[in-house]
């Protein structure tokens, strides 16, 4: 039972190590076109305070056999501060403000738990309190693509919806799930498995939207191409047909 615990916790760590990195693309551009256009800052600000909050949950003298979850949210904190800051420092001057703002605010809830943790909770209580809010934040992350699904169903193109995310997503998912009812820890357990859930249901729409990816974009440019070309036999049609009427 260890042993599968252990195995399911690295491969945990390598599958949310994927998702920790998969917005290097936008931050390859951000940092090209030097700006952060209209890209929104608040998610990466959002994830470090849950990669915070779930690192020091995972430490041993507040809840004991997670140290996994430590390692791969102490890196996740460090991957999503390097976003935070390069934002920081390309956003426009109002943007700027505001994620430094949230910036700062993350920085002082998490002093605060850790405050609160370490002088006034003991044992148990300690690891109730530290468990409860990386598990509502890891269940608003895993909820952030449900815009993305609507859109999905709305489209029927999963062009922007791609597969080996939705992949890592599920995967991620469902093995923090496992390891969480391995270990018996339901702070562990239970927002992992909601995003396995999720996680599932965008492989689904993904395997049933498949083979219409940039259908709706080829109907668009095939009808503003007849738009362009093919409306003015109508027109002129309609114009010979008044004109002979005319006469």
């Amino acid at each position: 039972m260890e042993v599968a615990h252990f195995l399911f916790g690295i491969f945990g760590n390598a599958s949310a190590l994927f998702l920790f990195l998969a917005p290097v693309i936008t931050f390859k551009r951000i940092i090209k076109n030097r700006s952060t256009e209209k890209f929104s800052g608040i998610p990466y600000v959002m994830t470090l305070l849950n990669c915070l909050l779930s690192a020091w949950y995972g430490l041993p003298f507040v809840s004991p056999h997670n140290i996994l979850v430590s390692t791969v949210n102490g890196t996740g904190a460090l991957i999503e501060i390097i976003y935070v800051l390069i934002f920081i420092t390309l956003a426009p001057r109002k943007e700027k403000a505001k994620i430094l703002g949230l910036f700062t605010f993350v920085l002082s809830v998490f002093s605060a738990v850790v405050f609160v943790s370490l002088f006034a909770l003991h044992a148990n209580a300690r690891k109730l309190f530290c468990g409860f809010a990386p598990a509502i934040f890891s269940i608003i992350m895993y909820g952030s693509p449900l815009s993305i699904m609507r859109l999905v169903i709305k489209t029927k193109s999963v062009e922007f919806m791609p597969f080996f995310l939705s992949l890592f997503v599920f995967l991620c998912g469902t093995s923090w799930f496992i390891f969480g009812l391995l270990g018996r820890d339901p702070f562990v357990a239970v927002p992992n498995g909601v995003g396995s859930a999720l996680g599932t249901m965008q492989l689904i729409l993904y395997f049933i939207y498949r083979e219409k990816k940039g259908v709706a974009k080829r109907q668009a440019q095939t009808e503003e191409e007849s738009m362009e070309m093919g409306d003015t036999k109508p027109q002129q049609e309609k114009q010979s047909n008044a004109n002979g009427t005319q006469t």
